[in-house]
């Protein structure tokens, strides 16, 4: 496949959507980022780089922090992981609390916010320095030392995180959530704020493509199969 040319073809049919979206302007410091930045990067697991606009800006990669958190998690505790979230589609938002009340506080799955909260609460418990740790990881997987935190982001986010608060509270009410409920949400809302570029995520997502693959960091091994 000539990935060139499907980078520019994703290229051309996005340029007339440029001002068709917005940013997430309900948390205050990703209002302020800049809309007209784009890139793209495909790392294949033969070693070749593609990459088209800016693939060394760095952005808080937000929900996608959940694959990493989820790696982590079902590595350190394997199929018990299961009882505490689900592995179905929510068929809802992505942050609903009704459907978390009706399935008594357990989330349907790790990717809406209900799961990756309970996802930060799993990953306290199981790591000696949660924060120091879950970075690491990333740095690891990334193959980059300058991964970081964007605490700027994670502040922003916690000031109107009043629906996660929510998600929390009823998690902990249900019997779900083993840590304080704010120690959860600023290590859940760290998570979100993990700062990379296109290029380092490309790199990052290399051992979940390479089936034959086998990572390994501390206690967590990815083995792809």
């Amino acid at each position: 496949m000539n990935y060139e040319d499907v980078l520019k073809t994703i290229a051309g049919e996005i340029e007339p959507l440029r001002n068709a979206g917005r940013q997430a302007d309900y948390i205050p410091a990703l209002a302020k980022v800049n809309p007209d930045r784009f890139g793209i990067c495909i790392t294949t697991v033969d070693g070749e780089i593609f990459e088209r606009g800016d693939v060394d800006e760095r952005f808080s990669i937000q929900s996608v922090t959940k694959v990493f958190s989820l790696s982590m998690a079902l590595s350190l505790m394997g199929e018990k992981l299961w009882k505490r979230v689900g592995k179905e589609p929510s068929g809802a938002a992505f942050n609903s609390l009704i459907q978390l009340e009706l399935d008594r506080g357990i989330p349907r799955n790790p990717f809406i916010n209900a799961g990756a909260i309970v996802l930060a609460d799993v990953l306290m418990s199981a790591l000696a320095e949660p924060e120091a740790d879950y970075l690491a990881f990333v740095r690891e997987i990334a193959g980059d030392d300058t991964v970081g935190y964007d605490r700027d982001v994670a502040a922003s986010e916690r000031e109107k995180g009043y629906i996660n608060a929510a998600i929390a509270n009823m998690l902990k009410y249900y019997g779900n959530l083993e840590n304080d409920i704010e120690e959860v949400l600023r290590f859940y809302f760290l998570q979100c704020s993990v700062e990379m570029s296109c290029r380092q995520l490309s790199r990052a997502f290399l051992p979940f493509a390479d089936r034959k693959s086998d990572f390994a960091f501390g206690n967590v091994r990815l083995t792809s199969s």
